[in-house]
């Protein structure tokens, strides 16, 4: 893989990239200038391209001890104006979980990826897995919000990364990108768009007087973040803070604080959420069976919904690209009035213990679940989508 430079030939380049390059070129392209890491497989691949590349085009790259000083130091980076990145799997992102809740309640813009392999503990690190969706939500402590986005091809890992560290300085928060290691380490064809085709989103920054400044402002859900060393003198802290920046305990000031956090995003949401949805062209009426699917399995799923079609079958197929916020609105309106949801995935039932939170109770949910460290394949999704009940 060749990262395009800065100042290299714009256009069109054409490449058989893996997941992990496809990241790594991501992150480049939305303008990532700082990595800090730890080597773990299935993550591995994406540390080592960065750290050929970063320095070329002015950025740094450090291999940290461990990873918590990892995410230690891309908030430390981000707070200084970098756009800053980590990649881990499973053990280290468990380690980066306290950190991670650092970055939600100061509000730093960084990028986490993870990408999944079998688990608990060290597991079967050449695995894949999904079990880590709920921990992306919910690994860190106190309620937070947190923005996940999960691609299903090598081309859409290229994409969502760019959109990871857009929707990371959109909203100051961290942002987690989640893959498999099936994702991961597979090729495919990629073309990679001319930059002009692909927009760029750089943070807010301040205006007027510094000794007025509030990086914390209640009247917005999003104020502008000052780089240290740019003459603003403000104040970065995990507790519960006022306006400048400083802690408070005031009751009042706690639950403003605390709903602006949960609210920017809740509010943003229709900005942040994306998915798919494939129906079949000629369908007559409400579907009778939905596929709901993310990752890697969403690819057999796809395949299979399509050969269910040659036989008949009236079956569509819904996958969240974004994961978090949970795209409750689309799978609603999506599964309304469908009779069975088919949840494949590589877990004991994560995704579908959250489907099944928000269809109706009428629909009858259908778990495919397999945690051997195999993927699923295509015709076991297809038999299970035939089956007489």
């Amino acid at each position: 893989m060749t990262p395009r430079a800065e100042g290299e030939k714009k256009g069109r380049d054409v490449r058989l990239m893996q997941g992990n390059e496809a990241c790594a070129e991501g992150a480049l392209a939305a303008g990532c200038r700082f990595f800090a890491g730890y080597p773990i497989t299935p993550s591995s691949e994406i540390a080592e391209v960065l750290s050929l590349y970063l320095p070329r085009v002015g950025g740094n790259f450090i291999q940290m001890e461990d990873e918590i000083a990892s995410i230690a130091a891309v908030i430390g980076a981000s707070i200084a104006g970098v756009k800053s990145m980590t990649a881990t799997s499973g053990p280290g992102f468990s380690l980066k979980q306290e950190n991670i809740g650092f970055a939600c309640m100061a509000e730093i813009p960084c990028v986490i990826i993870d990408v999944m392999r079998s688990g608990p503990s060290t597991g079967h690190p050449t695995g894949p897995s999904q079990a880590d969706l709920m921990q992306t939500r919910w690994g860190t402590h106190g309620d937070h919000p947190m923005i996940v986005l999960v691609p299903s091809s090598v081309r859409e890992v290229f994409s969502e990364t760019i959109r990871a560290f857009n929707l990371a300085e959109r909203f100051r928060t961290p942002v987690i990108l989640l893959m498999d290691e099936i994702l991961a380490h597979m090729r495919e064809k990629v073309v990679i768009p001319d930059p002009a085709e692909y927009s760029v989103v750089d943070r807010l920054s301040p205006g007027g007087p510094k000794d007025k400044y509030l990086p914390y402002a209640n009247d917005r859900d999003v104020s502008p973040l000052a780089a240290f060393g740019e003459g603003y003198r403000f104040h970065i802290t995990g507790l519960y803070h006022d306006e400048t920046g400083f802690p408070t305990g005031l009751p009042e000031q706690v639950r403003c604080q605390a709903e602006r956090l949960i609210g920017k995003i809740e509010r943003g949401a229709e900005e942040i959420r994306n998915v798919e949805q494939i129906v079949p062209e000629d369908q007559q009426g409400s579907l009778d069976t939905v596929v709901v699917a993310f990752g890697s399995t969403a690819r057999a799923a796809n395949h299979a919904v399509k050969e269910a079609w040659q036989r008949g079958k009236n079956v569509g197929f819904f996958r969240p690209v974004t994961i978090w916020p949970f795209p409750i609105r689309e799978l609603g309106e999506f599964c309304r009035g469908v009779r069975r949801i088919i949840v494949p995935e590589l877990s004991f039932g994560q995704l579908a213990g959250e489907v099944r939170k928000w269809i109706e109770p009428s629909s009858r949910l259908v778990p495919l679940n397999r945690v051997d460290a195999l993927p699923i394949s295509p015709e076991e999704i297809l038999d299970r989508i035939l089956e007489v009940d």
